[in-house]
């Protein structure tokens, strides 16, 4: 015995499994984000499995939980693959409180305003000098610098 802390989550899982299909909760909701995917994570929940073996999902709305409805079949079928005698035997989804988001669920990141270098800045101003309007002229050129920096932080918007 060395005396160090053993991880103890496999036979917690084990033992929850005794429960039924509640048991399964810890898998379920460790699937989940890859199952469904980000946004859908951001938006739903896994929050209970009913002793039939349904799974209730709680959504940010009932607009999202009339969708997830519709897609229903898809995300059992993906829990299934992922899952195999662990997934749910159902899905419902309703309205209800979701958890804080994690580091687990990338949620949307806060960009910083992009900031135009003087030669974004000299071309935003080349684009917009056929503006009488002063006023216009500036607020359109300083739309344009910052449109023409957000363009070299990010190379790959230049395909949208």
């Amino acid at each position: 015995m060395t005396g160090l802390p053993e991880p103890i989550g496999d036979e917690v899982r084990r033992e929850l499994k005794r429960f039924g299909p509640s048991g399964a909760m810890a898998e379920i909701v460790a699937a989940w984000p890859g199952v469904v995917g980000e946004v859908i994570a951001r938006n739903a929940w896994p929050a209970r499995v009913a002793r039939d073996g349904t799974l209730h999902v709680a959504t940010s709305s009932a607009a999202w939980a009339f969708e997830l409805g519709l897609l229903a079949a898809d995300i059992r079928e993906r829990l299934s693959t992922a899952l195999g005698d662990d997934a749910p035997s159902g899905l419902r989804f309703a309205p209800g409180r979701l958890p804080e988001p994690s580091s687990d669920i990338p949620g949307p990141q806060r960009r910083r305003a992009p900031q135009p270098s003087s030669a974004n800045r000299r071309e935003a101003d080349r684009l917009a000098e056929t503006i009488d309007d002063e006023n216009l002229r500036k607020l359109v050129a300083k739309a344009a610098a910052a449109s023409l920096a957000s363009s070299a932080d990010r190379p790959d918007r230049l395909l949208d």
